[in-house]
């Protein structure tokens, strides 16, 4: 997976139909594939291929769905880590390894990796941040939420 912008031409407008429907929900069916992929002209294996294509050239990170852990009895908490330049995508790739990682972001800023954590229960945050440090041997440090604000954000491709 790539962390560096897409070269002009890596997705094409029918990808870019794909990223924007597939933001607004999935269909819960016996085929889903194929009832996601009939609005926007495609089959069920071609739209597929093209989801497989596009995690694989870092347009999107994951797809699956997104559970509210704290709904369930679990937990979410944003967390933060100082990466060195040199070993970013190192880090990257054993922290997105961890099964508690919901989704990762760089930024330039001296907390240059932020991660959002979603347990089964609420103490398994903390066994999650330390598991992190020692697989990174870096500070994990943890922002639990106080508020929760719902901007119903979504990014047009």
């Amino acid at each position: 997976m790539s962390r560096a912008a897409l070269a002009p031409g890596m997705i094409d407008e029918t990808d870019r139909k794909i990223l924007n429907a597939l933001q607004e929900g999935f269909p819960l069916s016996p085929r889903p594939f194929a009832a996601a992929a009939a609005p926007l002209g495609l089959t069920e294996d071609g739209l597929i291929t093209r989801i497989a294509r596009l995690r694989e050239i870092g347009a999107i990170t994951r797809f699956g769905p997104f559970y509210d852990a704290e709904a369930m009895g679990g937990a979410f908490c944003l967390c933060a880590m100082e990466v060195p330049e040199g070993r970013f995508d190192a880090v990257v790739t054993l922290v997105n390894d961890m099964p508690e990682v919901a989704h990762n972001y760089e930024r330039a800023h001296r907390l240059n990796m932020w991660f959002v954590l979603a347990c089964e229960k609420p103490e398994g945050i903390e066994a999650a941040a330390r598991r992190i440090e020692g697989a990174t041997k870096l500070q994990v440090r943890c922002f639990p939420k106080e508020r929760e604000y719902f901007i119903g954000f979504r990014i047009r491709a």
